[in-house]
């Protein structure tokens, strides 16, 4: 018995060594940090612990731990991951899980699915984060006016009664905002009107819940601003915005855009995705990657558009729409030819989108916040592209298998 006893003391003391010399945090070294919200830090240290960033700053204000597992990032930039506010993902718990870990391998840490979650999966998978995928984030069903031969997926109402029925019931499933579209699809349905959708963002505010819209024209935009929206999924689209507009939008600071931009119309260098993409993938997207006329049209009322709404001050976030895992690279690209500059694409993929998912902990390196770490091989401020050169990925502390 003494024996036994001696032997699990024995076994105790080597476990609590074993645990003593296990380093409690990683220190990453030598990188150029950017922040997120506009600040670099060039040859910076970052200390991360229990997959939150305890210390960032330069070299010599920094302060690594001893014993700490140590990383060499000399050439590298660092940059926050890339949270997607507009997405639309599988329901099923096998597929979403895999839409999930693919956009992980793209440097995405956070997607919001908008308006057509109807099954049960994307809420269990909301409530319980996958370890090594991005975080999940649903309006659930959205609302629209009926659109017989389109999907059934977003509640159809023709009464403020259902608009306001519609999101109690959402409300109760603790959707992360409210999906409304308003939108004619080229004049074949009636679209919501200003008293539905007013009844919605009504409803949804007394239910503490933001509103965003698909829309498409001036006219809805600024109705839907009267009507107290609080965020666009996509820009206006049928023509450029106009004074009045632009008058309006400058008096509501907390009010977001999603540009959502539509295809450039234009051939683009698609050799990044080698490596990433089945062959047969790759040589579907290279054949309808073509230069366009009439898509560049649509791209430049957008584009200026949202050149205006971002010199106007209005915050900007990133949204892909669809389930594109590696659209939010596309869409970077996008909003720098529409006028925005490199540092402002990433301020609004990173901190503007986790802002506008109220994710506190998440969207800048900083101190506290959780270690969702995008390690690139070239710096994002000198060519949004460089997004696409990833070495790693952290997400909560841990690497991203790629």
């Amino acid at each position: 018995m003494q024996r036994i006893f001696l032997a699990l003391l024995l076994l105790a003391a080597a476990t609590a060594a074993n645990l003593a010399q296990t380093p409690s945090a990683t220190v990453f070294e030598g990188a150029r940090v950017v922040v997120g919200n506009g600040r670099v830090i060039d040859n910076a240290t970052i200390v991360v612990n229990a997959g939150k960033i305890a210390q960032v700053g330069g070299a010599a204000d920094v302060k690594a731990p001893a014993g700490a597992n140590r990383v060499n990032l000399a050439g590298k930039t660092v940059m926050p991951t890339i949270v997607d506010t507009h997405v639309h993902t599988s329901q099923t718990r096998d597929a979403l899980t895999q839409d999930l870990t693919r956009r992980a391998y793209y440097g995405v840490s956070a997607a919001m699915s908008l308006g057509q979650d109807t099954e049960a999966a994307p809420f269990e998978i909301k409530a319980m984060p996958i370890p090594g995928a991005a975080r999940f984030f649903s309006a659930g069903r959205g609302i629209t006016a009926p659109e017989p031969g389109r999907t059934m997926a977003p509640y159809w109402i023709t009464t403020a009664a259902e608009g306001r029925k519609a999101v109690q019931e959402q409300a109760a499933r603790k959707v992360d905002v409210i999906k409304i579209w308003v939108d004619d699809r080229d004049g074949k349905y009636k679209k919501l009107t200003p008293e539905l959708y007013g009844a919605v963002i009504d409803e949804a505010h007394k239910n503490k819940l933001r509103v965003t819209a698909h829309l498409f024209t001036l006219e809805d935009a600024k109705g839907l601003w009267k009507a107290g929206i609080d965020a666009f999924a996509h820009g206006v689209r049928d023509r450029d915005i106009d004074e009045e507009f632009l008058s309006m939008v400058k008096t509501r600071p907390a009010f977001v855009l999603v540009p959502n931009l539509p295809d450039r119309g234009v051939k683009t260098d698609l050799s990044w995705l080698k490596g990433s993409l089945e062959p047969a993938e790759l040589q579907k997207l290279e054949a309808g990657n073509t230069d366009r006329p009439d898509a560049q049209m649509a791209f430049g009322i957008q584009a200026r558009n949202l050149a205006k709404m971002s010199a106007a001050g209005v915050k900007v976030a990133l949204g892909s729409d669809g389930n594109t895992p590696w659209a939010p690279h596309a869409e970077m690209a996008d909003m720098v030819a529409a006028g925005m500059t490199p540092a402002q694409v990433v301020v609004a993929a990173t901190r503007n989108g986790a802002e506008f998912l109220r994710m506190s902990d998440s969207g800048t390196i900083e101190a506290g916040k959780s270690a969702d770490l995008l390690v690139l091989d070239g710096n994002p401020l000198d060519d949004i592209t460089n997004t696409r050169k990833i070495s790693a990925v952290y997400l909560r502390g841990a690497a991203v298998k790629r």
